[in-house]
């Protein structure tokens, strides 16, 4: 994964939800998310491997923070909950 490219989706979005701080990355092949144990098997709804819901603070390319997402529990990952990690 190169952290110097942003994916158009992830750049669009952050440019639609007027995120002013930070960088927004995207995972397609989900080198990051299996390194740190976050995929899941999606093929059962035909959608192969597939990134489980988490948020991640990372500074100088060292992940400072990650909060993984409960099952449907939002809380954890969230934005107000990053933000205030921050």
């Amino acid at each position: 994964m190169h952290l110097g490219q942003r994916a158009f989706v992830m750049g669009a979005w952050g440019e639609q939800q007027n995120v002013g701080v930070g960088l927004l990355l995207a995972d397609g092949n989900a080198e990051f998310t299996e390194a740190v144990g976050l995929t899941m098997d999606g093929s059962g709804f035909g959608l192969g491997t597939r990134s489980r819901r988490y948020a991640a603070i990372i500074e100088d390319g060292l992940v400072t923070a990650l909060f993984r997402r409960a099952w449907r529990r939002l809380v954890v990952s969230s934005a107000d909950a990053v933000l205030a990690a921050l």
